[in-house]
């Protein structure tokens, strides 16, 4: 018994204890079971599988050599960020520090500033198969089209997987590179160039070139521009080449470049795109390993259902689809579904821009698409909250992420109202904060959705169309969204509504309105929520003022558990410096978003400052600098924008803070390393005074 009680968890074989510390999610609870003692720290070390290193270039002797697992390595967060590693004063000390320890990579990330860096970086893991290349500064222009993909593909020839969505660089440099490796662009299986820093995007013969060099990929994703009116523009020909060129595919994503900007529109363009019926029905069939497919054309792609009937039928693997100005993808006929609706794999559908997307194909797509996991529909004007809260109730056992965005009709109570059936169930959700005081909710005798009985009715939609038995059909419809519904119950009898599951909240909002509705709203008790995403967004040089005194952060202590927060204002347009008459500065802009933000309890914070296009400036202001201070219990605090050096320093009395970085990361990052905002001299005295201090914990 002695013996027994003596017995404690370090007794355990090391098999067994590695795989219980390797359990544990949390990365500070981690490094917290790595100091109980020497053994325990050589286990949590030797389960560590990637690594992020965050460390100021100059501060060799601080590299961790304990990591003898990892096979996965980021070095594109080191600062100061964004410099090259070859401008260090020793970059091949550097380098031989790096490669001892870390010996046995195969997956690489880094800053790719120029070429000198990506030989500096990539001759030191020679076997790599993995690369992503990352770069926000201007392509440098000594450099010929293809040069610095060479140089990557000679130093590391076993390359399997190459990532260039960060990495800002010209179109017309990636299939030279791919056409003088033709032994290395065989072997790839998987090419992300799916990069919004491209102002036009691939045209028809890059495509048809990169797809025919890369005949194994797996993973193709890219941006394209499908315009029509634009000389070499995506259409029915690419397309069907790729099919042909990579029959492996098993996700592709081609997108227009106007669509990764995230612009704001519904409804129908006033160009259709070159691209018909029949093509994308010989494309995919050409892609029967099809798992992942996302097309967004951004112009008008007509009558196209017939297209998403074939591809269910061809590619039985899909589960994840996206579509963006593909009309016509869900139109039932009395008692028959069609198009999208028939994909009954899959699992993830977000919809974009569908210009005749009314509520009777909605649910068309939720008695189809009955496994759907994730949902997200972005400008389809024609849905109503009696659409949404019927797919939300068809959806109710699988729906657990939904995105509803510039859709005219659900503004965010009817939206919220709309996902009533599924609030106890759903973990992240996006919605627009339009606050449309006079829209109430519909006033119905019949109620707020469609009743579900009557799609058994033979003037409805019959299941027995699409395989479903009659008694899964009246399990699967037994909700019943006739009754009368106060607006302050949430549909089941219950006085509160609540989000218990809800973990990730996303919103966006017009400059200069207000967060404060949120609550009344309907988001009013979430006990889960831990991390949320504001995106800000308009020009703020339209306005001469907000009508009241600050933005509404105050109100986000209402849920208990926050503790991460994205406050993204970059596309929040304004004056940097001198503003007209009754005009605000950005800085002022900056004080009535930021307003608040000290009464949160959060541990980090990602902000991202509005901006001045003109200048090309997103800096942190004065009042922002001083707000942010009173974040006592922040322990990680990313700028993405610059800073000037004593607004950096009000930094130092937040207690906790441990980790804080400036990042340019905006197409095209500034060039002028030596301005007082974003030299690296000032960058290092800001971090060496912040771990000068001794902290608690």
């Amino acid at each position: 018994m002695a013996a027994a009680a003596g017995t404690t968890i370090s007794d355990l074989p090391d098999v067994i204890l590695s795989n219980i510390i390797a359990a544990v999610s949390d990365v500070r609870s981690r490094n917290s079971a790595a100091l109980a003692c020497r053994k325990w720290c050589l286990l949590e070390r030797a389960t560590r599988a990637a690594v992020s290193l965050r460390g100021n270039l100059r501060d060799l002797f601080m590299v961790p050599n304990c990591f003898p697992s990892v096979s996965a390595l980021d070095l594109s967060l080191l600062s100061p960020w964004g410099h090259p590693l070859s401008s260090a004063s020793d970059p091949a000390l550097i380098a031989h520090v790096l490669r001892h320890a870390f010996p046995s990579l195969s997956s690489l990330t880094f800053y790719a500033r120029n070429l000198s860096s990506i030989q500096l970086v990539a001759s030191q893991w020679r076997s790599a198969e993995h690369v992503k290349l990352v770069r926000w500064h201007q392509r440098p222009q000594v450099a010929a089209a293809g040069d610095e993909l060479k140089m990557l593909f000679f130093e590391c020839g076993r390359l399997k997987s190459l990532d260039l969505s960060s990495f800002y660089c010209w179109t017309d440099d990636v299939p030279p590179a791919l056409e003088a490796y033709p032994s290395l662009a065989s072997n790839l299986i998987r090419l992300d160039i799916l990069n919004p820093s491209f102002s036009e995007g691939f045209k028809s013969d890059e495509i048809k070139a990169i797809t025919k060099s890369c005949p194994n990929l797996i993973e193709f994703k890219a941006a394209c521009r499908f315009d029509p009116r634009y000389i070499g523009f995506v259409g029915d020909e690419a397309l069907v080449s790729v099919s042909v060129n990579c029959p492996k595919l098993g996700v592709l994503h081609l997108a227009d470049t106007s669509a990764l900007l995230n612009a704001r529109g519904d409804g129908f363009t006033a160009e259709d795109a070159s691209i018909n019926v029949a093509t994308l029905i010989e494309a995919f069939s050409g892609l029967p390993l099809l798992e992942e497919l996302v097309l967004d054309i951004c112009n008008n792609v007509r009558d196209s259902g017939a297209a998403f009937e074939v591809l269910n039928s061809r590619c039985p693997k899909l589960r994840k689809l996206k579509l963006g100005f593909f009309h016509g993808i869900s139109m039932p006929i009395e008692s028959k579904l069609n198009g999208v609706a028939l994909c009954q794999g899959l699992k993830s559908l977000s919809i974009r821009n569908v210009g005749d997307l009314d509520d009777m194909g909605l649910i068309g797509i939720g008695r189809g698409c009955c496994k759907l996991a994730e949902f997200k529909i972005h400008g389809c004007s024609k849905i109503t909250m009696r659409g949404m809260r019927t797919l939300a109730s068809l959806l109710r056992k699988t729906l657990v992420d939904v995105g509803v965005s510039c859709c005219s009709n659900l503004p965010a109570r009817q939206c919220l109202k709309a996902l009533e059936p599924i609030q106890d169930r759903i973990e992240r959700l996006h919605i627009d904060c339009i606050w449309d005081s006079g829209q109430e909710l519909e006033d119905d005798s019949d109620g707020v959705g469609f009743d579900l009985n009557c799609l058994d009715q033979d003037n409805g939609f019959d299941d027995d169309d699409d395989g479903m038995s009659k008694a899964r059909k009246r399990c699967k419809y037994s909700y019943d969204l006739n009754m009368e519904l106060d607006v302050n119950s949430n549909g089941y009898g219950n006085s509160v509504r609540t989000w218990d599951k809800l973990e990730y909240l996303s919103l966006w909002i017009a400059v200069g309105q207000l967060l404060t509705p949120l609550v009344e709203a309907g988001l009013d008790h979430c006990p889960n929520l831990e991390e949320i995403r504001i995106k800000v967004e308009g020009d703020c040089r339209e306005m001469s003022r907000p009508r009241e005194r600050e933005f509404g952060l105050s109100m986000l202590v209402n849920y208990p558990k926050l503790w991460k927060m994205n406050l993204d204002c970059s596309d929040t347009i304004g004056y940097a410096h001198t503003a007209p008459s009754g005009q605000m500065d950005l800085s002022l802009w900056e004080r009535f978003y930021l307003i608040g933000v000290g009464h949160l309890n959060l541990t980090e914070l990602d902000y991202w400052p509005p901006q001045d296009r003109d200048v090309n400036q997103r800096s942190l202001s004065l009042p922002a600098a001083g707000l942010l201070q009173e974040c006592f219990g922040l322990r990680k605090l990313f700028i993405h924008g610059t800073a000037h050096e004593h607004f950096m320093m009000f930094l130092l009395r937040i207690t906790e803070l441990r980790d804080v970085q400036l990042r340019e990361d905006y197409y095209p990052a500034p060039e002028n390393d030596m301005s007082t905002e974003m030299r690296a001299d000032s960058c290092s005295r800001f971090e060496a005074a912040l771990n000068r201090r001794r902290i608690s914990d």
